[in-house]
């Protein structure tokens, strides 16, 4: 069994990772700072989801061949890369308009955001497109395989079961990301009133279309 030690040590190193800024955070924060509060936790659930899925194979050994395989690492990187640097752009051209008028700001919503739409009747919806997000966004990750590749194996204990250890590492993580997530997400819903306003929303467009398609430029060259 793994220690209480051990677990303290793989919680630290989680939880500083939970807390350094990144392309979770910003997502999270503007789901949820322009009001889809079921979608912020769609796209929250969908990042845990993605995490636990890393914890099992690599528990499993399943992601060290990822990481062995130069071609099949190559292939999730570009494709995660083209991913980010798209979903990026959908938000950052249409806030790059000098339009300023609250119309031209709701077409440019609806126009990036036609596949998350969320019916004020149906807010499973807005859900749902968030978890997408959010859980298509991290297994295209190849630096999460890598992190639990290089971190997850020293802190399973030898003749422990693998995936059931695994699996509660992967929680702490988990557990932590989603304590943090919901801090975020209260601070978002608290300004969300400012950050609606049409300047806003292209301000915070500019910033997080920005964010995440450098994101995706940083893991095409492989930073």
């Amino acid at each position: 069994m793994i220690t209480l030690s051990a677990l303290g040590s793989f919680a630290l190193i989680v939880g500083l990772l939970t807390l350094t800024p990144g392309l979770d955070t910003a997502l999270i924060l503007r789901t949820a700072a322009l009001g889809h509060r079921s979608r912020a936790w769609g796209v929250v659930l969908g990042i845990q989801t993605g995490t636990l899925v890393w914890g099992v194979l690599s528990s499993l050994g399943i992601t060290a061949l990822l990481t062995a395989s130069h071609l099949a690492y190559t292939i999730l990187r570009w494709v995660g890369a083209a991913y980010l640097v798209w979903m990026g752009g959908r938000m950052l051209i249409p806030a790059l308009r000098r339009s300023g008028s609250a119309a031209e700001s709701a077409a440019a919503e609806d126009a990036e955001d036609a596949d998350d739409t969320e019916d004020a009747s149906d807010a499973g919806g807005g859900f749902r497109a968030g978890w997408r997000r959010g859980v298509v966004t991290n297994l295209l990750n190849p630096k999460m395989g890598a992190f639990y590749v290089a971190v997850l194996p020293q802190f399973i204990p030898a003749g422990a079961p693998h995936v059931a250890t695994g699996t509660l590492l992967a929680g702490v993580h988990i557990v932590f990301a989603s304590l943090w997530a919901a801090v975020l997400i209260a601070f978002a819903r608290a300004l969300r009133t400012t950050l609606r306003k049409p300047s806003a929303r292209r301000v915070l467009d500019r910033v997080t279309g920005t964010v995440i398609a450098a994101f995706g430029v940083r893991l095409a060259l492989g930073d």
